[in-house]
């Protein structure tokens, strides 16, 4: 049994935020129908061709999905999508350009008059008003706006995050509002209109920073994979020129740390490392400490003292390394999932259900549902065929 089967969700999306939050919907076993433009498609279709050409990104957020396409700038492809959400829909979902959705007569006020129980969710960069409400926003561009790019990187070279953490933070609000939406409707019967902005969901995620500098006080510094308050936390070079990755957490590691990994049980009790603030403040004299203990040995022998020692450790994996992970393999967190440049891997969502399994559907190919949609609808071969003439699916 998936918990969202029965439920039905129409989504004018493009990009990742709105895509990777219907494709959870999706692995729960909701129904979602991706309107696309005709010949076109997602413009996250074409970000690249590295899986077999197809894009990254695209094959990652829409699994599971039926993609119908329709040009809904024409008169006849509005009424196509009316009629589909106003018959089918229990969720709509959009994250196009600002305002866009309200003139084509998808807002929230519109729908809901003729749908009273229906949830619709706006995704947008920075929120329905206030004076940044038609700013266009991207990832790179909100993770400087919420303050992430500021401490993250080196001191010399601020950073982004590798992945969309801004569309990811956004996607993730949209799906829990989502659920959270549906089950009041399941008690009430009312819908309502969620409105998820990037900017406020990374902005969440910031929180400790913020609080961190609170009425004023200096931010956390930039220190590239160390962590900027905890100490020893980050990467350390071992004798053989690979890196290890540790961390400490609290006083009793420490102790553990200098008496069985760096075999100097003295320095767990020098007043100048006697607490993480000083660790902290004192760090380029701590990292030249732990740099010579670890020169005498390689990375492989300071995994196995830090693991023996029960300290947190961890390997830097490329991205081959990842997709081989032996934790991934033993946990039988892959499944396949077709595409059309054929079967490819596919990570499980996050969780594992007591009862029941998510779904892992295709990916599906531009337009590859439109015709059956139609059809459904009680257009013929024929008159679909005339649409599709007249650049409307």
């Amino acid at each position: 049994m998936q918990p969202l089967k029965g439920i039905t969700v129409v989504t004018l999306e493009h990009a990742i935020a709105a895509p990777f939050a219907t494709r959870q919907l999706a692995d729960l076993g909701a129904r979602v129908i991706k309107i696309e433009r005709p010949g076109v498609g997602d413009f996250a279709r074409g970000y690249d061709e590295r899986v077999r050409g197809l894009a990254s990104h695209f094959v990652w957020t829409n699994r599971s999905k039926e993609s119908l396409t329709l040009d809904v700038k024409h008169e006849e492809a509005q009424k196509i999508l009316m009629r589909l959400i106003l018959e089918e829909a229990d969720v709509v979902v959009q994250n196009l350009a600002p305002g866009a959705a309200a003139r084509l007569g998808l807002s929230y006020e519109a729908l809901s008059q003729l749908k009273p129980g229906l949830i619709v969710c706006d995704i947008s960069g920075y929120g329905s008003d206030g004076p940044y409400r038609d700013k266009k926003a991207y990832d790179l561009l909100i993770q400087s706006e919420a303050g992430f790019v500021s401490v993250t990187g080196t001191p010399d070279t601020p950073s982004k995050a590798g992945p969309s953490i801004a569309d990811i933070a956004a996607g993730m609000y949209a799906y829990t509002n989502i659920l959270a939406a549906l089950m009041h409707r399941q008690q009430t019967g009312e819908g309502q209109r969620i409105d998820v902005s990037m900017l406020e969901s990374l902005t969440e995620w910031m929180n400790y920073p913020l609080y961190y500098a609170f009425e004023g006080a200096a931010p956390p510094p930039r220190t590239g994979a160390s962590h900027a308050t905890i100490y020893p936390y980050g990467p350390f070079p071992a004798g053989d020129g690979k890196t290890v990755m540790l961390g400490l957490q609290n006083e009793r590691e420490w102790k553990i740390f200098c008496e069985k990994v760096l075999l100097q049980p003295a320095l767990a009790s020098e007043e100048r490392f006697s607490s993480n603030a000083k660790r902290s403040a004192g760090r380029a004299v701590l990292s030249a400490l732990i740099i010579e203990a670890f020169s005498k040995l390689s990375a492989e022998q300071v995994a196995q003292q830090l693991e023996q020692a029960g300290i947190a450790n961890a390997q830097v994996n490329s991205m081959s390394e990842v997709w081989a992970h032996p934790q991934l393999k033993a946990r039988e967190r892959w499944r396949e999932v077709a595409t059309p440049a054929g079967p490819i891997p596919a990570l499980l969502p996050p969780g594992s259900w007591q009862h029941g399994a998510p779904r892992m559907d295709a990916v599906p190919a531009l337009g590859q549902h439109t015709d059956a949609i139609l059809g459904h609808q009680g257009y013929s071969a024929e008159r679909i065929a005339d649409l599709r003439a007249e650049g409307v699916v």
